[in-house]
């Protein structure tokens, strides 16, 4: 199997970097995660970055044996764990976080006060992607029965660094990518997001006379606050203002998209 689909094979997902005008200083230094630009990029040897492909050479020289032994330990390395962590939502002021878009949809990531959001969320700026705890939610949001697009690179400052929570694509896939296995909520990542999220509102929309504000896990309502909704694995939640569509999703096809 080639180098490139073994690492896809094992959950690995190639830093995505976005495209804005400016970029603001990380919270502290990060050596920037390889852009992700329109032309194929290629996969490093082994699915490490970093890693010396002369390494894999030597061990070839020593037998068929220890080359399987060296890729094993190192894919096992970059291997998903759809395991979902336990504990409770943490304890985070939400209404206090700086550069929340309060208007209309479409709300595009906001990057200028993200370093100023990340302490206070409990999140880091990492210089590459961290897979011990990885697992995948969808988000759908609804306005008026129509869809509002859940926008690429979530998370990702250009040339900066990323975030444990983000999107690669506009597809509503939420990646939770970390070094630690814990709990990490829905608030959390739309605050990385940039977007303001409450029991009565999201961005420029709140729940009034005929415009109600309400929020699915798997098809049935949420009624909690939906910024302590803890992200699980394969979760599929909507949010919906106003009216809404003709059919609120339960489910999604990750396997589609290799997750």
């Amino acid at each position: 199997m080639p180098p490139a689909q073994a690492a896809r094979n094992c959950g690995y997902h190639p830093t995505a970097l976005a495209k804005k005008v400016r970029t603001p200083a990380p919270p502290r230094p990060v050596q920037a995660p390889q852009r992700r630009d329109t032309k194929q990029r290629r996969v490093p040897a082994v699915g490490v970055q970093g890693r010396s492909p002369w390494l894999l050479y030597g061990f070839a020289a020593m037998g068929p044996i220890a080359l399987i032994i060296v890729l094993a330990v190192v894919l096992l390395g970059h291997s998903s764990s759809s395991k979902n962590a336990s504990g409770k939502a943490p304890k985070i002021d939400y209404a206090a976080l700086p550069g929340l878009q309060k208007g209309p949809a479409p709300w595009p990531p906001e990057y200028a006060s993200l370093p100023d959001r990340l302490r206070p969320l409990g999140l880091n700026a990492l210089s590459a992607e961290a897979l011990a705890f990885h697992i995948h939610q969808h988000l759908d949001v609804f306005v008026n029965g129509k869809k509002v697009t859940v926008p690429q690179f979530i998370g990702i400052d250009d040339g900066s660094f990323i975030t444990e929570l983000h999107t690669h694509d506009a597809t509503g896939i939420m990646h939770v990518e970390s070094a630690q296995t814990k709990p990490y909520t829905l608030g959390q990542f739309v605050s990385v997001w940039g977007v303001r999220l409450s029991k009565q509102c999201i961005g420029g929309y709140c729940a009034g006379p005929g415009k109600p504000l309400r929020f699915y896990l798997n098809g049935k309502r949420y009624l909690s606050d939906p910024n302590n909704l803890i992200l699980k694995n394969h979760q599929e939640i909507a949010i919906v203002y106003g009216k809404a569509p003709k059919k609120i999703p339960s489910t999604y096809n990750f396997a589609a998209h290799g997750v």
